[in-house]
């Protein structure tokens, strides 16, 4: 018999009644315990998954321990056992749906949950996390459809020791819990190896998704997601919703660190987090907003990290046809990435981490004008106090003034495209820089391929960062930083050598007056 056709049969002392659900490991089925005159939930797990002689002993030993939890925010595990190759565990029936569904009902209608809803939801998921991890028990397979919400409001946590019974890396990969990498963290998905770290990790994944309407990394095939994990760089979730409030996002970037030691190391610490974010939340339901242009469904293939994977059977599953299956951890297929490609995924790794804030295009433009005011204020004072005409040399800092505009209007707009004219602009400012200086205007005749240099490396490097996934944003905020540094550095130089040029000009016509 089927565990799609299991109504109307008792197994142990529950009476199949009618199926709940159904989901990648297991059947859950509304039940009646006659003695008791009380009704359960019974999950069946899928006899297909049941491959190992170490089987029986493991879900023993796991579901023994799931049973001695008890928390407000845990369903209750009463019973568990098996019956004709059926192994099943019999829970308290909750009233409610799942945080899936939940979501899934928002999108419909448009709209994302109420921040209060959110900090809500949260607060009672790490309430159980903490008490389980205090039992030494982990999760591992923390999303929203693991997560109950009661007619009462409360969320519960479900499934509870499931990944581990049935292995949850094999079976992900496999398809069983497909779905699941979307949730996982990069340690769990590589190695196989998770601690309360990884929940806290997955967990992060699902506040990431209530924030926003979308999960952060989203691919075609099984490998694509791990590899997103691993390399990618987290797109913020500002980057969605611009109103989302700062504060928030810091637990998320927190519980989202790729190295589980940059992570909140408990479940007591995010809630405290989340404790002091919550005032003034606002309780309004939010529209939905349409994903930004990094939000690809695209596979992406790339980085250091795919080298490391010791499970085989991630590649095995995959289905994009430039990927051979691995037949084990060191026989992988050439990577598709050039190295260009792959140096820039990995800069861009590195350069995430730089601790660089958001501003907003409104705050960018009052910059650009208050750093044009700043230094022409500078420069004008300085040749007002000299003997000399100190412009008529170093004019070209306006040069170099325009440069850094354009490159503070890419950080608070997070567009890479303005990195290509500042670029230009910047290198044009260089050569006529040293021709103002100089007064050699005839040098153009071997500077103008270091003009066409400039303008190709201005072009090539910003296309290379746009054609790598969630890597502009991340490079227009560290370009809009480091831009202005440099061109107040050269401004000083040139403004310092317009100095000695124009003080020294005299003593050379003297000289030369005298030969």
């Amino acid at each position: 018999m089927s565990p799609s056709n299991l109504e109307g049969i008792t197994l142990g002392k529950y009476r199949i009644l009618e199926p709940l659900g159904r989901g990648g490991m297991a059947q859950v089925y509304k039940a009646y315990h006659p003695q008791l005159d009380r009704y359960m939930a019974v999950k069946i797990l899928r006899s297909d998954l049941v491959e190992s002689e170490e089987f029986l002993a493991r879900f023993r030993h796991e579901a023994h321990a799931v049973s001695g939890l008890r928390h407000a925010n845990i369903v209750q595990v009463f019973d568990f056992d098996m019956q004709d190759d059926y192994y099943y565990m019999v829970m308290e029936l909750l009233e409610g749906n799942t945080l899936r569904a939940l979501l899934n009902d928002y999108r419909v209608r448009k709209q994302r949950m109420p921040l209060t809803e959110i900090v809500r939801i949260l607060k009672d998921i790490l309430s159980g996390l903490s008490y389980a991890h205090g039992e030494g028990i982990i999760h591992r397979d923390i999303k929203p459809a693991n997560i109950m919400l009661t007619k009462k409001g409360q969320a519960v946590l479900t499934d509870f020791g499931i990944a581990q019974i049935v292995g949850s890396t094999q079976h992900t990969v496999s398809g069983a819990l497909m779905g699941t990498l979307n949730y996982m963290a990069p340690e769990q998905g590589l190695k196989g190896e998770c601690d309360t770290r990884s929940d806290i990790y997955s967990l992060g994944i699902v506040l990431y998704e209530m924030l926003t309407g979308y999960t952060p990394f989203d691919a075609d095939t099984p490998l694509a997601i791990l590899m997103k994990h691993l390399n990618d760089p987290l797109p913020l979730p500002t980057q969605v919703d611009p109103a989302l409030p700062l504060t928030l996002e810091a637990i998320v970037l927190k519980a989202l660190a790729k190295d589980p030691n940059d992570r909140f190391q408990s479940a007591d610490e995010m809630r405290g987090a989340i404790e002091s974010a919550e005032q003034n939340l606002s309780t309004e339901t939010r529209s939905n907003v349409p994903p930004p242009g990094g939000f690809s469904q695209q596979a992406v293939f790339s980085g250091t990290s795919r080298k490391q994977i010791s499970d085989h059977r991630f590649a095995d599953a995959d289905t994009d046809a430039g990927i051979k299956p691995m037949g084990s951890a060191t026989q992988f297929a050439p990577e598709v990435d050039s190295p260009l490609e792959g140096l820039v995924t990995t800069l861009t790794a590195s350069l995430s981490k730089i601790p660089i804030f958001r501003i907003s295009p409104a705050s960018a433009v009052f910059g650009g004008i208050a750093l044009y005011i700043f230094v022409n204020f500078i420069v004008v004072m300085a040749d007002a106090l000299s003997s000399q005409d100190v412009m008529a040399r170093a004019w070209s800092v306006e040069i170099f003034l325009f440069a850094s505009f354009l490159a503070l209007i890419g950080w608070g707009t997070q567009k890479w495209g303005l990195m290509i004219p500042s670029g230009i602009i910047f290198g044009t400012g260089i050569i006529l820089a040293y021709c103002s200086l100089t007064g050699r205007w005839g040098d153009w005749a071997f500077l103008w391929v270091a003009e066409l240099l400039f303008i190709w490396l201005s072009i090539f490097i910003p296309v290379r960062v746009g054609q790598t996934p969630n890597a502009g944003p991340v490079w227009a905020r560290v370009f809009g930083v480091a831009m202005p540094i440099v061109s107040l550095f050269c401004i000083i130089v040139i403004i310092v050598l317009a100095f000695l040029v124009a003080s020294l000009s005299p003593l050379f016509s003297q000289i030369g007056g005298l030969l």
